[in-house]
């Protein structure tokens, strides 16, 4: 299990210690794995500290991000040898005819930049954990992807009676899809070093909060353990094109 002791005071832990909230839900039967906006956004182009990063990239995570990446390249690779179907999210690139940012442009002093000229797409999934042809991209426009998105008539297709997570921003999209996803009674399991935020402190607080309520913070190492346990799972319904 996941150790929050380092964010939790003696009054604290000892509420929620009290309240009975942490208690282990478990995995699913028939997961799909989710990689939630592991893109340039939120990456950046190159390794670099974040700092350096926020100057071309405003919404990057920096080192962050490519410290998960080849843990999620790692996660992928266990999930796709037992059969587990994998499902990305993404933003919407902008475009003419296209919705606005609504109250993105709100919360942010660098949200016209977002209209620049980049060396890479924005939106582009980063190519370390590129999508496979037959695994289907969600397109969002905004934090879950659940929200004005195909995923819930997915997810019924796939008979998926669970997600386990990974990808970025934990304070934000993250969090976002999983209670989404709780609210619509799948089993949520976050998975910690695949997970990341450009903030330590939003990281660990929100991984904190999510494992008391909504999801099973678990660990790289149990998650494949538990997908080989597993039979093996067509993925039926996923599309063909990767481009849903």
């Amino acid at each position: 299990m996941a150790d929050f002791s380092s964010i939790l005071d003696d009054h604290d832990a000892a509420v929620f210690a009290a309240s009975g909230y942490g208690r282990r839900a478990g995995f699913g039967e028939r997961p799909v794995l989710l990689v939630v906006d592991v893109n340039h956004n939120f990456c950046g182009d190159r390794p670099e500290p974040i700092l350096d990063s926020i100057r071309r990239w405003r919404n990057s995570c920096g080192e962050a991000a490519w410290e998960a990446l080849p843990r999620i390249a790692e996660l992928l690779a266990a999930a796709r040898e037992h059969g587990i179907p994998v499902v990305y999210s993404t933003g919407e690139d902008p475009g003419p005819g296209g919705i606005g940012p609504g109250r993105w442009a709100d919360k942010n002093s660098r949200r016209a930049e977002d209209g620049l000229p980049r060396p890479v797409g924005p939106n582009e999934i980063l190519p370390q954990i590129a999508p496979r042809p037959t695994e289907v991209v969600i397109r969002k426009p905004k934090p879950s992807a659940f929200f004005a998105s195909q995923l819930t008539s997915l997810l019924v297709d796939l008979r998926a009676d669970s997600l386990v997570v990974c990808g970025t921003t934990t304070s934000g999209c993250v969090r976002a899809t999983v209670l989404d996803g709780f609210s619509h009674n799948y089993r949520m399991s976050v998975v910690e070093e695949c997970t990341f935020d450009r903030g330590r402190l939003s990281h660990r607080v929100n991984l904190f909060d999510m494992d008391q309520k909504y999801a099973d913070v678990v660990s790289l190492a149990e998650t494949v353990e538990h997908f080989a346990t597993l039979p093996g799972q067509a993925a039926t319904g996923a599309g063909d094109d990767g481009k849903r």
